[in-house]
């Protein structure tokens, strides 16, 4: 009988532990938050996303008020085509401007969305009008290198 016992209580706690597991693996992949019921869908059109990727976060302000749900391509304007859900708590004026920004120097990138002044709000399916894609920073080394290798000879020229 008490072998029976133990092994019940063993039972139990091997299933807490998996249920444990799962909970944080969710949580850390962020797939517990923003259900699709309570929010809304924006696009937005950039000439560049760098390394944004499907489920990264939309924040402003530093607060996360969606996810990205998908990346496109548009073939006809040649455009990444980012589709944004954002939850139903947050409203933003139909003239906001998005950003692909990255945290820290080297960190993950996410998308910024600046309030703009209308008084008409955001809506399902809405696109957003501004937009401003990401800084590569390989194309900022290239062109400090650039300009670097101009400024030499004007320094070597006698006066």
């Amino acid at each position: 009988m008490q072998r029976a016992t133990l092994d019940l209580w063993v039972g139990i706690f091997v299933v807490a532990g998996i249920a444990a597991i799962l909970f944080l693996a969710l949580r850390v992949g962020n797939m517990g938050s923003f259900d699709s019921a309570s929010t809304y869908t924006v696009k937005a059109e950039f000439d560049n996303i760098g390394g944004l990727k499907a489920r990264a976060p939309i924040k402003s302000a530093g607060v996360v008020v969606g996810r990205v749900a998908e990346i496109g391509f548009d073939s006809a304007m040649y455009e990444a085509t980012v589709t944004m859900k954002l939850d139903t708590r947050y409203k933003f004026p139909k003239d906001s401007s998005a950003s692909i920004m990255t945290s820290g120097l080297l960190g993950e990138q996410y998308v910024a969305l600046e309030a703009g002044g209308e008084e008409k709000m955001l809506s399902e399916g809405d696109t957003l009008k501004i937009t401003q894609g990401a800084v590569v920073l390989e194309n900022l080394i290239g062109q400090f290198l650039y300009n670097k290798s101009e400024e030499a000879p004007k320094a070597a020229e006698p006066k």
